[in-house]
């Protein structure tokens, strides 16, 4: 298990999706041993027209409007799942979309998942995040602080760069989508700030 270098402060997952979504940049997530450093995050919140939870509760959406910290997964275009941490109080409806991960362990189990890439490509996407992390609609619902998950806060403050969401056709503009700044191993480069 990876282990951080100093005492971090945890991550309180009752804070509103655009905090979490900042705070999770560095660090450290695993399903079974397998995964690395959280480098790029999407937050969603109810009062959001791209968020799933915009329209009020559903039977697919029920998970995001439970308890903070638990893990909401879903699938996108068909074909991919994503993994989503529910943040703020029961019944808000709010999340962070785990879109890239920098692998660091279990990178043998990610590629056979995977198949064979550069691990640059193993977790850059949410789709990818998902398949190489063994992620399924299996681990819909389940608690984010017990087993087969583990989660260590950053263990110092990593420089972020933000912007606009990514591929979204509402509320594009909004700039809740959150990274290690100068990252190899994130979705899509972030724009250049003027």
């Amino acid at each position: 298990m990876l282990k951080s270098s100093r005492p971090a402060k945890p991550i309180d997952f009752n804070a509103p999706s655009e905090q979490v979504a900042r705070r999770l940049i560095g660090a450290i997530f695993t399903v079974d041993g397998v995964g690395g450093r959280i480098v790029e995050t999407e937050a969603y919140d109810r009062i959001d027209p791209a968020s799933h939870t915009f329209s009020g509760p559903t039977p697919r959406n029920a998970v995001m409007f439970g308890p903070a910290a638990h893990v909401y997964v879903y699938r996108s275009y068909g074909i991919h799942w994503c993994l989503n941490f529910v943040c703020r109080e029961e019944g808000h409806g709010a999340g962070v979309l785990i879109r890239a991960i920098e692998p660091l362990t279990g990178l043998d189990a990610m590629r056979q998942r995977r198949g064979l890439e550069p691990s640059r490509l193993l977790c850059s996407g949410p789709g990818r995040v998902a398949q190489a992390l063994g992620i399924t609609h299996g681990n819909n619902g389940m608690s984010l602080l017990e087993a087969p998950f583990h989660i260590e806060a950053p263990d110092e403050d990593y420089p972020l760069a933000t912007g606009p969401r990514i591929g979204i056709t509402k509320a594009v503009d909004v700039p809740w989508r959150f990274g290690l700044a100068g990252s190899k191993f994130l979705s899509k480069p972030f724009p250049k700030e003027a």
